[in-house]
């Protein structure tokens, strides 16, 4: 899978484009993971990526993401972009594309989501400080935890998740804005709710997950049922 993503790197560059690994691929290379997929983050727009591989699908037309399919392998491939206001709690009503992987990086949820790694120089491009945050063990929110939160209600519970998978702390506004946002948690719908939910409860790290929700006021409009078991 490296491999491929590498070779996919080496290919946008060829043709003039400027792209990078992107997203959690790099987080967990600095914290020591070896990461299941690789995203790559490009100044491509979706119709040239799709000129310069044969095979791809266009997964997220949308949101600038298509699928490149090479050597059995399949990495998503996503533009530079930026995002306008979120007026559902969930999607930019506007996606801006962009030839600036600073902006691109400015409009993700976490610090340590916001990495950036060349690996053709194996050069690491950090706008955010996420790697002294991966340093620190902290989760902190790229900018405004109040303008995160608001924009997608979903990285609340993704807060959460990252912090009881890693054993990160908690930057001190981003969880006091979790917990006074906690109740717009419902705007997210019950499909996504419940993927997350599957993942904090089979990443191995359940019960320290279940905790932090219920630390962040998320476990009762969520599962009031066990919230309810308390005591």
């Amino acid at each position: 899978m490296k491999a491929t993503a590498i070779s996919i790197v080496r290919k946008l560059r060829q043709e003039g484009y400027s792209a990078y690994f992107a997203g959690g691929c790099v987080r967990d290379q600095l914290i020591g993971i070896t990461p299941k997929d690789y995203d790559v983050a490009t100044s491509a727009l979706p119709e040239q990526v799709m000129h310069v591989f044969p095979h791809t699908v266009a997964v997220g037309a949308d949101f600038g993401v298509v699928l490149v399919l090479s050597d059995g392998q399949q990495v998503e491939v996503a533009t530079f972009r930026s995002d306008g206001d979120y007026a559902d709690g969930r999607h930019p009503d506007e996606v801006i594309y962009t030839d600036d992987a600073r902006l691109d990086v400015r409009r993700r949820d976490f610090t340590i989501n916001g990495l950036l790694w060349d690996p053709l120089t194996e050069t690491l491009l950090d706008y955010v400080g996420g790697r002294d945050d991966i340093r620190n063990r902290v989760i902190r929110t790229i900018g405004d935890p109040g303008q995160r939160f608001r924009e997608d209600k979903l990285r609340m519970m993704r807060a959460a998740r990252f912090s009881a998978r890693f054993g990160f702390e908690l930057e001190a506004a981003t969880r006091n804005t979790i917990q006074v946002l906690a109740d717009q948690i419902l705007q997210v719908s019950k499909e996504r709710l419940r993927d997350e939910l599957i993942k904090i409860l089979t990443e191995g790290y359940a019960s320290r997950g279940i905790q932090l929700l219920e630390t962040l006021r998320l476990l009762h409009p969520i599962l009031p049922e066990i919230s309810a078991l308390q005591g």
